[in-house]
């Protein structure tokens, strides 16, 4: 079982249910090596300067931004975590959408959220209920140093975190030259759609993930295998170790499902309840500000 990216909590109004969140893809790209093909030795990339042609050590390079050609300003390390978002492990929803709302370029990145010890109440109460609403959960959540929205859906038994795009991430339709308007613009015609409806039918099946392998990887693992064992090496995949969960929470969640209603901690995305929910929030959770300074 791998190890949780970390464990926190997931919030909706003033329920709190502590969650592991864990990596929901699993990557099979096989990775390489550069070698010199005359001694078959790895070559070393170099840090180089452009100029003089030296190597330069980690300690003398910084960060910059090349706002012009040849021009640069650097960013500090003070700078980047000014501007980071506050380390912190949890999952704040802020409001909840219709499922079918949300275009399919804005999906990235699955995670599976996994409810502590004594959390699987509040768990299923948020899991049922997004099924039987058909909507998702849209929140902020930190991984690493970097903040995200995502959505927070339910999938068969577990609850499964997904990182959304920001919008700015997109590449807009107009950049391209693409077809726009109707069939019969493009001499379509109804015979042709009726047949192609046909062809479609015919061809359509249940979804069914597991029938599609990556066989250009399956076959290139072979090879990689069959010539280790030539070279009287062999070759181990070892598990990741095992790492459990010890989050506990027992909570009145008829009474705090009661006090949301009440307090209307609902905050739908733009809307003047978001900005007051965020200064009550602020009020109650004081937090450190860096001030940023201004690279040079």
């Amino acid at each position: 079982m791998a190890r949780p990216i970390w464990t926190g909590s997931l919030s909706f109004g003033l329920l709190n249910i502590p969650v592991a969140l864990m990596s929901a893809e699993r990557r099979t790209d096989l990775s390489f090596r550069m070698l010199d093909s005359r001694d078959k030795k790895p070559i070393r990339f170099e840090r180089v300067n452009a100029d003089t042609g030296e190597e330069v050590p980690w300690k003398d390079i910084v960060k910059a931004f090349e706002y012009d050609k040849g021009s640069y300003v650097v960013i500090d390390k003070e700078d980047i975590a000014a501007a980071a978002p506050e380390t912190h492990e949890s999952v704040d929803v802020e409001t909840f959408v219709d499922a079918a709302s949300i275009n399919l370029r804005f999906f990235e990145k699955p995670y599976i959220l996994v409810p502590g010890k004594k959390a699987e109440k509040g768990y299923v109460l948020l899991r049922e209920t997004l099924r039987r609403t058909g909507k998702v959960g849209i929140a902020r959540v930190v991984i690493r140093t970097r903040e995200y929205i995502c959505a927070v859906m339910p999938d068969g038994p577990a609850l499964v975190l997904i990182l959304l795009r920001y919008p700015q991430e997109l590449v807009d339709f107009d950049e391209y030259k693409l077809p726009e308007g109707k069939a019969v613009d493009y001499r379509v015609a109804p015979k042709e759609l009726e047949m192609a409806e046909q062809l479609i039918e015919s061809m359509t099946s249940d979804w069914s993930p597991d029938d599609y392998k990556d066989e250009f990887r399956e076959r290139l693992s072979a090879i990689i295998k069959k010539r280790i064992k030539s070279s009287g090496a062999t070759t181990k995949f070892e598990e990741p170790e095992v790492r459990e969960d010890s989050a506990t929470n027992v909570v009145d969640f008829m009474a705090l499902l009661q006090q949301s209603l009440d307090t209307k901690k609902r905050t739908p995305a733009k809307s003047p309840s978001k900005k007051t929910a965020s200064k009550a929030k602020k009020a109650t959770k004081p937090t450190k500000k860096t001030p940023a300074r201004k690279a040079s």
